[in-house]
């Protein structure tokens, strides 16, 4: 399955392709990977949102 476009105003539509891309990533995951896979990415979308936070400051 290839990325999902998003649209510039981020609709319902985008959740739903969101959810579906990541659910395509992840279904023949062990449990082990799965954790690995989002804590990883929960790990760059933290530092992407403190440098956010930093920037506004």
């Amino acid at each position: 399955m290839n990325k999902p476009v998003l649209s510039s105003d981020f609709t319902i539509e985008d959740i739903h392709k969101l959810r579906e891309y990541n659910y395509y990533l992840t279904k023949d995951m062990s449990r082990q990977e799965r954790i690995d896979y989002y804590n990883i990415h929960g790990m760059e979308i933290h530092k992407e949102i403190q440098a956010r936070k930093l920037q506004k400051i």
